[in-house]
């Protein structure tokens, strides 16, 4: 695992891949993989569309347009909603 300081340094620097890698404790592998990178922000990982594991698409479109019509609190939505959820 590496910091966002070693990132910045690995994209910063212009030195050999094996000279940094082994200077930084960290695989070349790695180390080329970080250069390639835009950022020195983590990367996301899992589902590139998340979804619920409960919930059917269209039961999940529905609680959306109920809160971004009411602007309530995820909380308060829960509370208006969830007699209406059918439970599984």
């Amino acid at each position: 695992m590496t910091t966002h300081a070693v990132r910045s340094t690995v994209q910063r620097s212009q030195a050999l891949l094996a000279l940094l890698s082994r200077e930084l404790a960290i695989q070349p592998r790695t180390e080329a993989k970080r250069r390639k990178q835009a950022t020195v922000a983590d990367l996301t990982t899992g589902p590139k569309k998340p979804r619920s594991t409960v919930l059917t698409e269209t039961e999940e479109a529905i609680i959306d347009a109920f809160r971004r019509h009411t602007l309530l609190p995820l909380d308060d939505c829960l509370y208006a909603i969830q007699p209406r959820i059918p439970h599984r």
